[in-house]
Protein backbone atom coordinates (compact mmCIF):
# COMPACT_ATOMS: atom_id res chain seq x y z
CA UNK A 1 0.00 0.00 0.00
CA UNK A 2 1.38 3.42 -1.01
CA UNK A 3 1.40 6.22 1.58
CA UNK A 4 -0.83 9.13 0.63
CA UNK A 5 0.02 12.78 1.01
CA UNK A 6 -2.89 14.93 2.05
CA UNK A 7 -3.16 18.58 1.09
CA UNK A 8 -2.72 19.62 4.72
CA UNK A 9 0.37 17.47 5.18
CA UNK A 10 1.79 18.70 1.89
CA UNK A 11 1.21 22.34 2.77
CA UNK A 12 2.80 21.87 6.18
CA UNK A 13 5.82 20.19 4.59
CA UNK A 14 6.12 23.00 2.05
CA UNK A 15 6.05 25.68 4.75
CA UNK A 16 8.64 23.84 6.84
CA UNK A 17 11.02 23.32 3.93
CA UNK A 18 10.75 26.88 2.58
CA UNK A 19 11.33 28.55 5.94
CA UNK A 20 8.18 30.63 5.65
CA UNK A 21 6.59 31.60 8.92
CA UNK A 22 3.28 33.27 9.49
CA UNK A 23 1.73 34.21 12.78
CA UNK A 24 -1.39 32.18 13.28
CA UNK A 25 -4.43 32.77 15.43
CA UNK A 26 -3.67 32.57 19.09
CA UNK A 27 0.04 33.20 18.64
CA UNK A 28 1.59 35.59 21.10
CA UNK A 29 0.69 39.14 20.20
CA UNK A 30 -2.16 38.33 17.82
CA UNK A 31 -5.66 39.01 19.05
CA UNK A 32 -8.99 39.32 17.28
CA UNK A 33 -10.99 39.45 20.53
CA UNK A 34 -10.65 41.27 23.83
CA UNK A 35 -7.27 40.85 25.48
CA UNK A 36 -5.71 42.10 28.72
CA UNK A 37 -4.98 45.45 27.08
CA UNK A 38 -8.25 45.91 25.17
CA UNK A 39 -9.77 44.93 21.86
CA UNK A 40 -9.72 45.87 18.18
CA UNK A 41 -11.53 49.14 17.67
CA UNK A 42 -14.36 49.92 15.30
CA UNK A 43 -12.96 51.93 12.36
CA UNK A 44 -16.45 53.39 11.74
CA UNK A 45 -16.49 55.07 15.17
CA UNK A 46 -14.67 58.21 16.23
CA UNK A 47 -11.21 57.72 17.62
CA UNK A 48 -8.39 59.89 18.85
CA UNK A 49 -5.66 59.92 16.21
CA UNK A 50 -2.13 59.26 17.47
CA UNK A 51 0.58 59.50 14.80
CA UNK A 52 3.57 57.21 15.43
CA UNK A 53 6.82 57.60 13.50
CA UNK A 54 9.37 54.77 13.31
CA UNK A 55 13.00 55.45 12.45
CA UNK A 56 16.67 55.01 13.20
CA UNK A 57 18.76 57.78 14.76
CA UNK A 58 22.26 58.92 13.82
CA UNK A 59 23.67 57.28 16.97
CA UNK A 60 22.36 53.82 15.96
CA UNK A 61 19.19 53.69 18.04
CA UNK A 62 15.82 52.67 16.68
CA UNK A 63 12.91 54.69 18.02
CA UNK A 64 9.23 55.48 17.96
CA UNK A 65 8.08 59.05 18.25
CA UNK A 66 6.31 59.48 20.52
CA UNK A 67 7.40 56.58 22.71
CA UNK A 68 4.72 57.12 25.35
CA UNK A 69 0.96 57.53 24.90
CA UNK A 70 -1.58 58.15 27.66
CA UNK A 71 -5.24 57.19 27.16
CA UNK A 72 -8.39 56.89 29.22
CA UNK A 73 -10.01 53.55 30.00
CA UNK A 74 -12.59 52.89 27.27
CA UNK A 75 -10.95 55.27 24.79
CA UNK A 76 -10.58 54.23 21.17
CA UNK A 77 -7.32 55.24 19.49
CA UNK A 78 -6.32 55.18 15.83
CA UNK A 79 -2.54 54.75 15.64
CA UNK A 80 -1.41 56.21 12.30
CA UNK A 81 1.93 54.51 11.66
CA UNK A 82 4.69 55.71 9.35
CA UNK A 83 8.05 54.05 8.75
CA UNK A 84 10.39 57.00 8.24
CA UNK A 85 13.43 54.75 8.63
CA UNK A 86 15.82 53.01 6.25
CA UNK A 87 14.83 49.43 7.18
CA UNK A 88 11.57 47.57 7.86
CA UNK A 89 9.99 48.14 11.26
CA UNK A 90 6.88 46.91 13.03
CA UNK A 91 4.43 48.01 15.69
CA UNK A 92 3.15 45.25 17.99
CA UNK A 93 0.75 46.37 20.71
CA UNK A 94 0.42 43.96 23.63
CA UNK A 95 1.32 43.40 27.27
CA UNK A 96 4.99 43.64 28.19
CA UNK A 97 5.02 39.92 29.04
CA UNK A 98 3.38 38.83 25.78
CA UNK A 99 5.74 40.98 23.73
CA UNK A 100 8.71 39.36 25.52
CA UNK A 101 7.42 35.89 24.56
CA UNK A 102 6.68 37.00 21.01
CA UNK A 103 10.16 38.53 20.74
CA UNK A 104 11.66 35.12 21.55
CA UNK A 105 9.54 33.58 18.74
CA UNK A 106 10.74 36.27 16.36
CA UNK A 107 14.33 35.29 17.12
CA UNK A 108 13.49 31.83 15.71
CA UNK A 109 11.38 33.19 12.81
CA UNK A 110 12.74 36.64 11.88
CA UNK A 111 10.71 36.77 8.65
CA UNK A 112 7.39 36.45 10.48
CA UNK A 113 4.95 38.94 8.96
CA UNK A 114 2.44 40.94 11.00
CA UNK A 115 -0.83 42.30 9.73
CA UNK A 116 -3.11 41.69 12.68
CA UNK A 117 -5.54 43.89 14.62
CA UNK A 118 -2.72 44.72 17.08
CA UNK A 119 0.35 44.51 14.83
CA UNK A 120 1.71 45.84 11.54
CA UNK A 121 5.02 45.35 9.78
CA UNK A 122 5.93 48.26 7.52
CA UNK A 123 8.45 48.52 4.72
CA UNK A 124 10.54 51.67 4.31
CA UNK A 125 8.39 54.78 3.62
CA UNK A 126 5.15 52.82 4.12
CA UNK A 127 2.32 53.57 6.50
CA UNK A 128 -0.52 51.76 8.22
CA UNK A 129 -3.17 52.07 10.90
CA UNK A 130 -4.26 50.20 13.99
CA UNK A 131 -7.56 51.08 15.67
CA UNK A 132 -7.64 49.88 19.28
CA UNK A 133 -9.99 50.35 22.21
CA UNK A 134 -8.30 50.27 25.61
CA UNK A 135 -10.85 48.66 27.92
CA UNK A 136 -8.76 48.18 31.07
CA UNK A 137 -6.34 50.38 33.02
CA UNK A 138 -2.67 49.47 33.08
CA UNK A 139 0.67 49.95 31.35
CA UNK A 140 1.06 48.21 28.02
CA UNK A 141 3.73 48.14 25.35
CA UNK A 142 4.22 48.72 21.66
CA UNK A 143 7.40 47.31 20.22
CA UNK A 144 9.32 46.35 17.13
CA UNK A 145 10.08 42.65 17.56
CA UNK A 146 12.28 42.26 14.48
CA UNK A 147 15.50 40.78 15.91
CA UNK A 148 17.80 43.49 17.25
CA UNK A 149 15.30 46.36 17.00
CA UNK A 150 13.87 46.08 20.53
CA UNK A 151 17.40 45.92 21.93
CA UNK A 152 18.24 49.08 19.94
CA UNK A 153 15.52 50.95 21.83
CA UNK A 154 12.46 50.40 19.65
CA UNK A 155 9.70 50.08 22.24
CA UNK A 156 7.24 52.39 23.94
CA UNK A 157 4.41 52.42 26.45
CA UNK A 158 0.70 53.04 26.53
CA UNK A 159 -0.56 54.09 29.95
CA UNK A 160 -4.30 53.55 30.36
CA UNK A 161 -5.81 55.47 33.30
Amino acid sequence: MKPTLTLTTGLAALLLTTGLAFAGPGAAGHHDKEAAYGKPGDPKKAARVVPISMKETDDGKMVYFPDKVEVRTGEQVKFVLKNNGKVDHEFVLDTIESNAKHKAEMQKNPDMEHDDPNARRLAVSKGGEIVWQFTKPGTFEFACLIPGHYESGMHGTVVVK
